[in-house]
């Protein structure tokens, strides 16, 4: 039997397959035309559609607002160019920087966890700031001119091995797997457990009442959001040959916290909706004024103000309705913990 959460799940699985089609469809015409400038931008706004993944996961389903997510995007980055600079092995710097995400969420999970509302936005804004100026001023992670000469990778991939300078190849596998992450985060949302994560987000106070923790759904998901953005960031020195301690920086997060509102928060699928126009937008505003962020500002405020469950979320309700059965939905008292989300 459905219930409003698996619907609303399903809906946003169509607006993830939509986009999926759209990006193979872009991407064999813009190999067909040999347009690498754009085949390179549309991969780093995959990239970054992981970062805002993982906000999304914190503060659409968690109701955690994170202003410091960068910071896990940056471990992941600098432990894959750290990799990659002694040993070229992809899965390698994949793994690694995966790992060494998984430390990093455990430890800024146990600290940020101890704190609610405002005051855990002001911690994760702490963590990243401390970290970022730790790298900007140590000489063995490039301080502030970063890590360059990253290689040129030959990944393999089973019978085929596909090269990252392959404008193509490297982008259907970053579409691949941003949309493993995807899955995986739909997946676990939709489990008991992701549940109660959502839960805590309609009422915290309640939930203990039904014999549930609050602490460790919190850190599960904070942890999980550490690593997707850890494993987009490993992806960037790969595309673009370097990292600097501007992918820890605020400015980094809140591009992120932008990508969510205006794609949707709480749909996933609006976390990648958002990062690939915000990414589009900045490119083709930046090639004909220098004060492309007005612009952006101006359009971020609109979305507030206008649409506020962001693009996928004004749209959601239709498919939704085309996906509800007429009969064998739970009603709407039945999830009454999931409302806010939904």
């Amino acid at each position: 039997m459905l219930d409003r959460l698996d619907i609303s799940m399903r809906a946003n699985h169509v607006f993830s397959g939509i986009l999926a089609l759209a990006a193979l469809i872009f991407g064999v015409l813009a190999a067909a035309s040999g347009d690498v400038f754009y085949l390179r931008l549309a991969t780093e706004a995959l990239i970054l559609a992981g970062l805002a993944l993982s906000v999304d996961i914190l503060l659409g389903f968690g109701g955690l607002l994170s202003l410091g997510q960068a910071l896990y995007f940056g471990v992941g980055a600098y432990t894959a160019a750290l990799v990659l600079r002694d040993v070229p092995s992809f899965w390698l710097a994949l793994g690694s920087a995966a790992g060494v995400s998984l430390i990093a969420g455990i430890v800024g999970g146990l600290i940020a966890n101890r704190v609610r509302g405002v005051y855990f936005a002001l911690i994760t804004f702490g963590m990243a700031q401390v970290v970022a100026k730790v790298v900007y001023n140590t000489r063995e992670l490039g301080a502030s001119d970063g890590l360059i000469g990253i290689p040129i990778l030959e990944i393999p991939l089973g019978f085929v091995t596909l090269s990252a300078d392959n404008a193509l190849g490297f982008f259907l596998l970053t579409l691949s797997i941003i949309a493993i992450l995807y899955s995986v985060a739909a997946y676990m949302l939709t489990t008991s457990f992701g549940r109660v994560i959502i839960a805590l987000k309609a009422n915290e106070k309640r939930v203990p009442f039904l014999g549930y923790s609050t602490w460790w759904p919190r850190m599960v998901a904070y942890v999980l959001a550490a690593i997707i953005a850890g494993v987009s960031g490993a992806l960037y020195p790969m595309l673009r040959g370097f990292v600097s301690p501007e992918l820890m920086f605020f400015s980094m997060s809140g591009n992120a916290l932008i990508m969510v509102i205006v794609g949707g928060a709480g749909t996933l699928a609006g976390a990648l909706y958002g990062a690939v126009m915000l990414t589009m937008l900045k490119s083709v505003m930046g090639s004909m004024t220098e004060h492309h962020l007005i612009a952006i500002g101006l359009i971020f405020i609109g979305a507030i103000l206008f649409i506020p469950k962001g693009i996928v979320g004004l749209f959601k309700p239709l498919v939704e309705r085309t996906l509800t059965p007429r009969t064998g939905a739970k009603s709407a008292e039945d999830d009454a913990p999931f409302r806010s989300m939904l």
